[in-house]
């Protein structure tokens, strides 16, 4: 099937909202509200979440996620769609999360794992300053203060490193093997004395008002020193020498305001270094960007899971969000092992955290180029489906929402219509987008997460998992 390769742009502009609407729903009609179906149900036992697996029921077959707001007259892409899920409770948790932050009585803290499209912290970033300037800022969250790859960064916080001296830890080609990666999936390691890393707050605005600073690293045998500077100034000597591996943690508190935190190599031996929390003691919104180039879901399984687990309770999330897919596309891995591999990665994360809410982002449009870089059109990528039905199938038996962003583009082939706008909002590669392209991702996905939030009662007790809360902006 070719695709919109040769197709002219004025055309493509004039015809962009209508093109969108028919290339994932087929019949251009906007569908109403999702529904479990009744009829010919598909009953599927839900893999362990603490100690008490349960069955649910899936509808019949899916349908296309629901618009909340049907395209305009302007050629903006990008479709306004819901957050799919079995009865519409999914984002509870994080709702009431919010409401607490907007009375001034406590923090919502949103966790983000996935691929290239979240490492870039551009989406991420968006929604992070969205709901600080909100619901109030509690702090940049959860950063490593050295570059595990060149283009590593942070959309509130500038790093610093002399990375030659670092190893990257994550799992990347084969073979993999289990190791002690950290909440994020990727660690730094150096063993030579003035190996060093720092973390720069902004002078203003969101992000530059930080009053702790929580270090996660890991002590093991033959461990080496390192010291930690605050402000240019040294203010603790850590060694991480120890009789066997384990977490190590070191917390500092500072007068609220900007700061700049180093960790410097002092003598020699290994220090892995986890990542570092930049927070505020205040109600507020933090969110933790943890996305690894390059990555798979299936990754999770290998981050030994005791480290694991109480790195990712320690950040006490309202929200989990994995957005994998993408890579998955081009793989050849069959269908029925991905799903259950990626059964096995969610169970996981619900075990870990059973308290906070879960989200699945799909993976984006990838068209296969026909000719040498697409010079022939493009043609749709069957498996890509495979693995948004598969997603779909995972996030609903776990109890989690479901954002399919192939719908959010327009449909297969829509990567192709996203680089002919102009300016464009795709990349070249017809695999990423441009930072427009991301921040539109944001706008869209920052509506469906609120989507509810303020026609909830406040008054309820939010302690409780049915719990629908709302609260306005204070």
């Amino acid at each position: 099937m070719k695709a919109l390769g040769n197709s002219p742009i004025a055309s493509f502009l004039a015809g962009i909202c209508s093109l969108y609407a028919f290339a994932y729903f087929g019949d251009g009609e906007m569908p109403g509200p999702r529904h479990a179906s009744a009829e010919a149900p598909d009953t599927r036992l839900l893999l362990e979440i603490g100690a008490s697996p349960r069955a649910v029921t899936l509808p019949e077959r899916r349908e296309p996620p629901r618009l909340r707001r049907e395209p305009g007259e302007e050629a903006i892409p990008g479709l306004e769609i819901a957050i799919e899920d079995l009865d519409g409770r999914s984002m509870d948790r994080f709702h009431a999360a919010l409401a607490r932050a907007a009375r001034g009585e406590g923090q919502a803290r949103l966790v983000f794992y996935g691929a290239s499209h979240t490492a870039a912290d551009l989406y991420t970033g968006l929604l992070r300053n969205a709901l600080q300037s909100r619901y109030g800022d509690a702090g940049p969250g959860f950063v490593l203060p050295v570059h595990p790859w060149r283009r590593y960064r942070h959309h509130q916080l500038t790093i610093e490193s002399n990375g030659d001296e670092w190893q990257t830890l994550k799992i990347g080609p084969a073979p993999n093997v289990l190791d002690h990666y950290g909440l994020a999936g990727v660690a730094v390691e150096a063993s030579h004395v003035g190996a060093w890393g720092r973390i720069i707050t902004p002078t203003e605005g969101l992000g530059s008002k930080v009053s702790r600073f929580e270090l996660f690293y890991l002590e093991q045998p033959n461990g080496g020193t390192f010291e930690v500077l605050i402000d240019d100034q040294v203010v603790r000597r850590i060694p991480t020498a120890a009789p066997e591996r384990a977490p190590g943690y070191a917390t500092f508190d500072v007068p609220e305001g900007p700061h700049r935190f180093e960790v410097r190599i002092v003598e020699e031996g290994p220090v892995r270094i986890f990542g570092v929390a930049a927070e505020r003691d205040t109600p507020g919104v933090i969110v933790d960007t943890l996305g690894i180039n390059g990555s798979r879901a299936r990754a999770h399984l290998l981050w030994e899971e005791n480290l694991y687990r109480e790195h990712l309770q320690k950040r006490k999330p309202d929200l989990v969000v994995l957005a994998y897919g993408t890579n998955e596309s081009g793989d050849d891995q069959p269908i029925s092992e991905y799903e259950a591999e990626l059964h096995q990665v969610v169970a996981r994360v619900r075990s870990a955290v059973p308290e906070a809410s879960c989200l699945l982002i799909g993976p984006s449009d990838r068209p296969v180029p026909l000719g040498k870089n697409g010079k022939d059109g493009y043609s749709d990528r069957p498996r890509t489906r495979e693995i948004i039905e598969a997603q779909w199938r995972v996030a609903l038996s776990h109890g989690c929402g479901f954002f399919d962003m192939v719908a959010f583009q327009g449909g297969p082939l829509s990567m192709v219509a996203w680089n002919q706008i102009d300016p464009p909002y795709a990349a070249p590669d017809h695999i990423h987008f441009r930072r427009r392209g991301y921040e539109r991702l944001g706008e869209v996905l920052l509506g469906a997460l609120l989507e509810g939030y303020e026609d909830v009662d406040a008054t309820e007790d939010d302690t409780t998992p049915d719990v629908r809360h709302a609260a306005k902006n204070k």
